[in-house]
């Protein structure tokens, strides 16, 4: 085992009360590398929610999806003497660290569940990241990465419970209201809660009126369980289109849980169908691809859930890197196994 001295790195990750200034920070830490991305209107949300709808298009960052600006600002960050880095992911966190470790010259070992995607697997490889398949949920991926560190020498990077990750996440408040301040309600996207953490907390010390709002499948989510039962709980992973949303927040969670619970205003759940629906209206009516978390905005729009936002509202599309057979699949309208479940499908306008 290498030893290294992880003092400062623990002062930090377990110490450390986020505020805005560390947003700002992490802003000057990634700029150049993850994109300032392009935040553009859609008049058939628009039309469903009876106010201007603007889509924040991260799918469009160098690895396809938000994480790079968490992994960026994280991996900027590591204590002196780190052997590499290690993560848990359940596909879009190991593609930015990947690419963050690449960058910096360092090694990279990403632990994935069985449950994960292969276009996903494939997509970290292929950046140069040690892959590591442990057990049937985020939770035994987890436990892996630990053991790793342990073993290694290696440095942790939580996919949500590291205050750089969501630092660098909250960068995307900081671009919200810097082009649009008359923002009214931001729908988020609700896994781990580092981005919807990470967004809330930018976006509601600067304008502490706007409304932010998570949204998850109704199977299997972590976030909103645990803030209904008042502190982390553990569920069941189950197989989800929404697959990025999946796993667990960690019962001893020290950041991600705190920020959701102070500053979100509310969580909203969304089902296969709905989400299955809203990957084809987003394709179909904004000509965008997007993997199924991206879209459990869209869908509590297009269903009711949210009704009537608050107007202007911004919506996140985290990524894109979905299984393009099982893409082509929904947006012909066919049926989807989602393990012992069968989402059946529908073509889009029929």
């Amino acid at each position: 085992m290498r030893s290294i001295d992880l003092s400062v790195a623990d002062m930090r990750l377990w110490g450390m009360s986020l505020a805005l200034a560390d947003i700002f920070a992490a802003r000057n830490t990634i700029a150049g590398v993850a994109a300032d991305t392009p935040l553009v209107p859609s008049p058939f949300l628009s039309g469903l929610a009876g106010a201007e709808v603007l889509l924040k298009l991260e799918n469009t960052q160098p690895i396809g999806a938000f994480k790079l600006r968490g992994a960026m600002n994280a991996v900027a960050n590591l204590p002196e003497g780190a052997a590499g880095v290690s993560c848990c992911s359940t596909g879009n966190h190991g593609r930015g660290v990947a690419f963050a470790a690449k960058r910096a010259g360092l090694r990279a070992v990403v632990c994935m569940s069985s449950m994960v995607p292969k276009a996903k697997v494939d997509g970290i490889r292929a950046l140069g990241a040690d892959v590591q398949i442990a057990g049937a949920s985020q939770d035994d991926a987890q436990a892996e990465s630990l053991r790793l560190c342990e073993s290694d020498g290696l440095v942790e990077i939580s996919p949500f419970d590291d205050p750089f990750v969501i630092a660098g996440q909250g960068t995307i408040g900081l671009e919200l209201l810097a082009e649009r301040p008359d923002i009214q309600t931001i729908l988020v996207p609700l896994s781990g809660g580092g981005l919807a953490g990470g967004i809330a907390l930018a976006a509601k010390t600067i304008k502490p009126d706007i409304s932010v709002i998570g949204v998850s499948m109704d199977r299997g989510a972590a976030m909103h369980e645990s803030l209904a039962a008042g502190g982390p709980v553990e569920v069941t992973e189950v197989a989800s289109l929404a697959d990025s949303l999946g796993g667990g927040i960690g019962m001893d969670n020290r950041h991600s849980y705190a920020l959701c619970r102070d500053y979100l205003d509310d969580t909203v759940l969304v089902t296969e169908e709905e989400i299955y629906a809203a990957m084809q209206a987003l394709y179909f009516e904004d000509r965008i691809v997007a993997e199924g978390g991206s879209v459990v905005g869209i869908a509590a729009l297009m269903t009711g859930r949210i009704s009537a936002p608050k107007g202007p509202v911004a919506m996140i599309v985290t990524g894109r890197n979905c299984d393009m057979g099982v893409f082509t699949t929904i947006m012909t309208g066919g049926d989807v196994r989602l393990g012992d479940t069968i989402v059946k499908g529908k073509r889009y306008g029929a």
